[in-house]
């Protein structure tokens, strides 16, 4: 370890078996040298023994180029070492110099007959590595060594979002229409995988770039035919990850913004999930629903309205962009059915969000229908359809009742409680002023403000700020006043 050539030489005169003696990992001084980078104590111990494995089964060869002592790996392969044994997890000295990015060293080993092709415990080649790595020079070296191109190859280079390595398989006829055991192609990769956050701002910019790139190489290598029939589209893979830039790019190439996912593929979700633009707002991609909907996603393609999973998610500004573009703020789940809308069901105790649905025409007067009124309420049995005082009134919801009521009564003119509504209220002191607002004559300001957003209608409140009205009528009747 040392590289005392002298003491070496002495033990290989005097007690030569003492170079041979393993220690309790199976290292012999052949190992330690060669890990070392002491090619002058190499050249004295080695004597027939080149080849001696660890308890790792690993050579001196491998140890040294574990450590990138080029010297030493000359030494050892011009001393016969053989390049193609490999360790107990199956790395042999071409695959570790790949992985260690050290060209000259890939280059003497092939030089010496490595095989190019010997794969990992992973099942990985030379060649996979290199292209984890985007080292794109070494991966012409393989390829003239002949390492056969995989498709796993171009999978991993556009997972990793490596432009260059890409063009070079491409280059070199690597086939983009052939899918791994998952039934995914390439750009499908690129679409789910290409772009990983990072902290520094100009190194995030630059992989997006790259990964737009990537998606722009693959779509003209890839068959149209293979797409269709596979179970998801690129579009679905990149809406669900909010790849943003990627689903612009796959729309700008002629992706169809409206393709929906295999029947299949979609048992797979209790929702029944169709669309990309459902995807990106399932996982909360607010800026690719906001692409998918400038390219003219129909946001009545899935058995569950798009809204309603976005109320679920409490995004109030994907909320505020699904109304925009006209999304039906009465939509009903299907397994859940009530006298009053959805959405005031998922929305929680979220009143900023809540409150956004009732400024945009939801309707709040049905929350205070109730065919019971000041009778007492069943305890049990009665319609299978919930009412909102019974929604309210669960042991999830009844925490909250006092602000949603407060809440709901600035969206109708007068209303009368139930009597469950008010025994609610009574519940707590603070509601007590709840309750005295549902009692007495609603102000003439907010029934008059009331009545004119009835008669504008829902659509038209949307844009109430292109109506030819004064700034402060418009605060008005937009409930800012």
């Amino acid at each position: 370890r040392r590289g005392d050539v002298k003491a070496v030489n002495d033990l290989a005169t005097s007690a030569p078996l003492s170079l041979l003696k393993e220690n309790k990992d199976g290292w012999i001084p052949l190992h330690d040298a060669a890990i070392c980078g002491q090619t002058e104590c190499l050249k004295i111990i080695l004597r027939g023994s080149v080849d001696k494995r660890t308890l790792q089964e690993q050579t001196a060869l491998l140890l040294a180029v574990s450590c990138e002592h080029l010297s030493c790996v000359q030494f050892l392969l011009e001393t016969s070492a053989d390049p193609d044994i490999s360790s107990k997890n199956k790395e042999t000295p071409l695959y570790k110099a790949c992985e260690l990015d050290n060209m000259d060293m890939v280059s003497l080993i092939l030089s010496h007959g490595a095989t190019v092709n010997q794969r990992c415990g992973q099942g990985w080649t030379a060649l996979h590595e290199a292209v984890s790595k985007n080292n794109t020079e070494i991966c012409e070296i393989l390829i003239r060594a002949g390492a056969v191109i995989k498709t796993p190859s171009l999978h991993e280079a556009s997972k990793n979002g490596h432009k260059e390595s890409v063009a070079v398989l491409l280059t070199k006829n690597a086939d983009a229409n052939k899918p791994t055991n998952s039934g995914l192609l390439p750009l499908h990769i690129a679409a789910q995988f290409g772009h990983h956050e990072v902290v520094i701002m100009n190194e995030a910019i630059t992989r997006i770039l790259e990964t737009a790139l990537i998606v722009s190489l693959l779509v003209s290598v890839t068959s149209r035919a293979r797409l269709r029939h596979s179970c998801v589209s690129p579009l679905h893979l990149a809406a669900e990850h909010n790849r943003h830039t990627v689903a612009a790019v796959l729309l700008k190439t002629g992706a169809d913004v409206n393709t929906t996912l295999a029947d299949s593929h979609s048992k797979q979700y209790a929702d029944r999930r169709a669309t990309a633009l459902y995807f990106a707002i399932a996982n909360g991609s607010t800026k690719a629903a906001e692409v998918l909907l400038n390219a003219g996603a129909d946001l009545s393609l899935d058995p569950v309205s798009p809204l309603l999973m976005a109320v679920r998610q409490g995004c109030v500004s994907t909320v505020s962009l699904l109304l925009e573009r006209e999304a039906n703020v009465h939509a009903r789940i299907p397994s859940y059915a009530t006298t009053f809308p959805s959405v005031v069901a998922l929305c929680m105790n979220n009143l900023l969000l809540l409150k956004c649905l009732l400024d945009n025409g939801c309707d709040a007067l049905s929350c205070f229908t109730c065919t019971y009124g000041c009778a007492p309420h069943p305890t049990s049995g009665g319609s299978h359809i919930r009412t909102f005082c019974e929604w309210i009134s669960t042991s999830v919801m009844c925490k909250w009742a006092g602000p949603i009521i407060d809440l709901l009564l600035e969206h109708v003119g007068h209303v009368q409680l139930c009597s469950k509504l008010t025994e609610l209220l009574d519940s707590r002191e603070e509601w007590l002023a709840v309750k005295r607002k549902s009692s007495s004559p609603r102000p003439l300001l907010h029934l008059c403000r009331f009545r004119i957003r009835t008669q504008i209608g829902r659509h038209r409140l949307k844009s109430l700020t292109s109506l030819p009205l004064p700034d402060r009528l418009i605060r008005y009747l937009s409930l800012a006043d």
